[in-house]
């Protein structure tokens, strides 16, 4: 690990201007005195101009040390502050030179033109790139508008007339716009008013836009991307604005939202941001202006960097030695711990520490590795491991109480994924995940080493780990998905997830195994997978192998929820999720001659099902919930089957962005809680015969003329070939290891395949039973008996279907699959050719 460079330490500023890996050296620090001029002479103030211009080339020159970075995440010592205070003095100084207000005025309407103006220094022409160049500079001229506005009324209500009322429609820029309200240049209300109602007009297309076809003009679709990106990240993503500030611009986008032109996921993210932009806590954050986050305490952030560059040295002494022990003890007695301290404390030290790290980075020459990969540039890591220690350090202390010690590490991963997120939507593709990776797998590192008080298999450390992998998941930072599955899959935190006997932290798991699919679900879809994409979906597969060999049991609770988020295309990652069976259980051969799976002393066992496996028909639909219930009760409405297939259908906006008319999470759930009510009432008939003296009944005589089985047989008669496909997946993802659901779902399929009128219910079946065999091993047990019984039993007569020859390759393919699921010598037996001639 290569040693930080040169007046990097923890807390301190970056290397010096013109020293190595430092920025171009600026003017003097703090500018000419007040009474000098270019050349060091006495002059009258009247050349406070040219201070104004050193103080501009100084803020150019500290943005082009960091291009990329964001002036809310810098430290105080940073010289792009020290510039943007030059800069505000340089306008005070105009004043005292005997000009009024007009003085500040003016140098804010010199940085609101310079804010547009590219980079001195911009070598690359894209626009993604020149967006992440011009990011520090954006933000830093922002930072500089908004201390000026703060002085100057008139300067304030001169900066929200040039973003509304500009020739070059700046008000639509997403990126500039945001920065100015983030920082606090229409704090006044009235300019928060002007700019929501601009940008409504111009997406209602009401104002001057000189669109007269009718059709959505460049310059509408413009403004709606800029209310949609100012309602994603400023009240969802890290809220600075309360609801009310955009109620003209949300109206406005809910009404884009119908139009053709309109992109999926506008009339989602609308009703998102009315949702959540209205909670408490979005509403705590209203008042967070200037830095993006809360104003600290004067002198906070001096005060942490100062005892973090003490733990920095004396982290590194020998074990044992009292300095460490004495440092602690006096960190925990201070403020800067308690619980009104402790988030700030803890996000302090996240910026000081990935700051430092980021600073460091030393690039490599541009040389690949032996494996053809280029390498990666050089980081230092001391900071962010001087920061593991410390957390780690206290909340293992024994003289903490207990309920502090997992609040502190729950503050630092809060800590952590602010900022890694807050990272991602300043930087966008110039993000590293480097640091923030390094920094929550040193936590769980030091976490796993037993304690007797505190360590990983904690329920609350386990809790905060998640919940810190939850806000990193890979759809809301793309850049850390590779990190975050590792960290997911680390041996660390997910051994420790799946071992505990009450099974507390599978709900974890799968939430983020589910954020995990849904990221790569548009892209499986699709079949758009680029080189990045493929080794993500390789890594999720190899994930859900290990959880099939060593812990299927969590396979078997939570298959419909992965099945839910698992496109139909990926046939082999749904046949491994289903597959899995509880180690316990010996499969019975399904190859065996005459199996008798009604038989088998598990198929009168219900499977375990979790409390979330019907959510999307409890949760989104208690009422068709409540009616469907009803209906299998009593078998009224009669009209109820007509009523689900048009509920199961997806509104316009959503099938768009699902590539789907149906709600296939709905199919599922309506599906399972027909098939557990089913399973239900055989079992209370068989107990009823049993204590009658009566013979036990077999699933297949009982399925004719239920309720259950009515459903079913309406679905699949009624809907149309894209529903009945998500239909009989779902019945298809019921067929798994021997218990009372796969029995009943093997039965019901079989039975929909001999009563059906339809050959193309017939065949539609055998798809989605032959799409799932022919692919890679493994296959689910279910899955061949239920084959195997359709091919074999002369009652399904399946070889006499004109589907199975209705071409060489298909015929062909058919006795293949048949000479692979039946014993050697039985191909296609002579009684069942017999049949099909």
């Amino acid at each position: 690990q290569p040693p930080p460079p040169p007046g990097a330490y923890p807390g301190q500023p970056p290397p010096p201007p013109g020293a190595p890996g430092g920025a171009p050296p600026p003017p003097p620090p703090g500018g000419p005195p007040d009474h000098a001029g270019l050349d060091g002479s006495n002059t009258e103030p009247g050349n406070s101009l040219d201070r104004t211009r050193l103080a501009f080339a100084r803020l150019d020159a500290a943005c082009a040390s960091d291009p990329a970075a964001s002036f809310a995440l810098l430290p105080e010592t940073h010289e792009a502050r020290a510039a943007v205070a030059e800069l505000v003095a340089a306008a005070a100084a105009n004043q005292r030179a005997g000009a009024d207000d007009a003085a500040r005025v003016a140098v804010a309407q010199k940085v609101f033109q310079r804010a547009y103006e590219p980079p001195p220094d911009r070598s690359s022409g894209s626009p993604a790139a020149s967006l992440t160049a011009r990011r520090l500079r954006r933000t830093a001229h922002a930072a500089a508008l908004a201390a000026l506005c703060q002085r100057s009324r008139a300067a304030a209500r001169q900066v929200a007339g040039w973003l509304v009322y500009a020739e070059d429609d700046r008000a639509l820029d997403a990126a500039f716009c945001e920065s100015l309200v983030r920082a606090g240049c229409l704090a006044d209300p009235e300019a928060m008013r002007e700019l929501d109602a601009h940008l409504a007009s111009v997406i209602a297309g009401t104002s001057n836009d000189g669109n007269e076809s009718g059709t959505t003009s460049p310059r509408v679709s413009k403004a709606a991307a800029c209310g949609a990106y100012l309602a994603q990240h400023c009240l969802l993503v890290d809220p600075c604005l309360s609801v009310g500030d955009l109620e003209a611009t949300l109206d406005a986008l809910a009404a884009y939202a119908s139009a053709a032109a309109a992109p999926p996921g506008v009339a989602a993210l609308v009703d998102r941001a009315r949702a959540r932009g209205g909670s408490e806590k979005a509403q705590a954050q209203t008042e967070r202006k200037g830095s993006g986050t809360d104003k600290d305490p004067a002198g906070m952030r001096e005060q942490v960097a100062k005892h973090f560059d003490e733990w920095a040295r004396v982290s590194e002494l020998p074990s044992g030695d009292g300095a460490v022990e004495t440092f602690l003890a006096s960190l925990a007695k201070s403020n800067l711990t308690r619980e009104e301290n402790r988030e700030r404390f803890a996000r302090i030290l996240v910026e000081l520490a990935v700051t430092h790290c980021l600073g460091s980075e030393t690039p490599k020459a541009d040389t690949k590795s032996v494996s053809g990969v280029s390498e990666q540039s050089r980081l230092s890591f001391v900071a962010v491991d001087a920061f593991v220690r410390l957390i780690a350090s206290l909340c293992r202390r024994a003289e903490e109480p207990a309920e502090k010690r997992p609040a502190l590490l729950a503050a630092a991963l809060v800590a952590a994924a602010r900022t890694a997120t807050r990272d991602v939507d300043e930087r966008g593709a110039a993000f590293n995940p480097r640091p923030y990776h390094r920094l929550v797998l040193g936590l769980m590192v030091e976490m796993h080493a037993p304690d007797t008080a505190l360590d990983a298999s904690h329920p609350q450390v386990l809790a905060s780990f998640a919940g810190a992998l939850l806000a990193l998941q890979p759809s809301r930072a793309p850049g850390f998905a590779y990190a975050w599955l590792e960290l997911v899959s680390h041996r660390c935190f997910l051994p420790r997830l799946l071992a505990d006997r009450e099974r507390a932290g599978w709900p974890l798991l799968r939430r983020l195994l589910v954020a995990a699919l849904a990221f790569l679900e548009p892209f499986l879809r699709a079949s758009a997978l680029t080189e990045t994409v493929r080794l993500l979906y390789r890594g999720t597969l190899r994930l859900l192998l290990v959880l099939l060999h060593d812990f299927p049991e969590f396979l078997c609770d939570h298959h419909l929820d992965l099945c839910d988020v698992i496109p139909p295309n990926c046939v082999q990652m749904r046949n491994l999720v289903l597959s899995a069976f509880p180690r316990a259980m010996r499969l019975p051969d399904p190859f065996t001659p005459n199996l008798k799976v009604d038989l088998l002393p598990e198929i009168s066992q219900s499977p375990r099902v979790t409390c979330g496996a019907e959510d999307a028909l409890v949760v989104r639909f208690p009422a068709l919930r409540l009616e469907l219930d009803q209906f299998l009760e009593t078998r009224q409405p009669s009209s109820f089957p007509d009523q689900l297939r048009r509920a199961l259908l997806l509104p316009p906006a959503a099938a768009a962005a699902a590539g789907a008319r149906y709600d296939a999470p709905l199919v599922n759930a309506v599906v399972l809680r027909c098939g557990a009510r089913g399973v239900a009432a055989n079992a209370r008939k068989n107990a009823d015969g049993k204590a009658s003296g009566g013979n036990k009944a077999s699933v297949a005589s009982r399925l004719a003329h239920t309720a259950p089985m009515e459903v079913f047989q309406r679905l699949a008669s009624d809907l149309d070939a894209e529903g009945r496909f998500f239909f009989l997946n779902a019945v298809a993802n019921q067929l798994r290891f021997p218990n009372a659901h796969t029995h009943y779902f093997s039965c019901a399929l079989l039975y929909l395949f001999s009563e059906s009128n339809s050959e193309a219910v017939r065949e539609q079946i055998t798809r989605v039973l032959l799409e799932r065999l022919i692919v890679n091993r493994p296959h689910p047990w279910g899955l061949l008996v239920t084959f195997i019984e359709l091919i074999k039993n002369p009652r399904y007569n399946f070889w006499g279907h004109g589907f199975t020859r209705c071409a060489p390759d298909i015929e062909r393919l058919f006795e293949s699959v048949a000479r692979s699921c039946i014993a050697p010598n039985a191909g296609k037996p002579e009684d069942e050719q017999g049949v099909a001639a």
